[in-house]
């Protein structure tokens, strides 16, 4: 089964590999004896599904979540139940890979025209003037 990220973009169940650990929190004696958090590892750097732009943004993206050889883990611990830990590790993941698949606007640099460099400094002077008048004066 597919996991959908975006139109277009999905990931095999069979590129996820979801071990469980014991949790710490909530879960009274339960948590000692059931290991419910989950932890996903996924292996972005040899995955087929990702294109190569998102691949290298994506290992940018996660930070120390990626390993060396490009494998990102993720740990859920969020929940009581092992189902609600993996989903929220898989929802993790794919938020991970939209943000990478994310295209930033490009930006061209510019320089303010004369007119608004002569209104700054307009504004400034009358602010200046301002704090000027409300000094005390002292007559000697």
């Amino acid at each position: 089964m597919a996991i959908p990220i975006l139109p277009g973009l999905s990931l095999a169940e069979s590129e996820l590999e979801v071990s469980y650990i014991l949790a710490s929190g909530p879960g009274g004696q339960n948590v000692n004896k059931v290991a419910t958090a989950a932890q996903l590892r996924f292996d972005a750097a040899r995955s087929p599904s990702l294109p190569e732009r998102v691949r290298v943004r994506l290992l940018e993206v996660a930070g120390s979540r990626a390993t060396r050889d490009g494998v990102i883990v993720i740990t859920a611990r969020r929940f009581r139940t092992q189902q609600r830990n993996r989903e929220d590790a898989v929802a993790r993941l794919a938020d991970l890979i939209r943000e990478a698949a994310h295209r930033p606007a490009f930006r061209v640099a510019t320089r303010p025209g004369r007119a608004a460099r002569q209104r700054r400094l307009d504004g400034k002077a009358h602010r200046a003037g301002i704090k000027r008048g409300r000094s005390v004066r002292h007559d000697d």
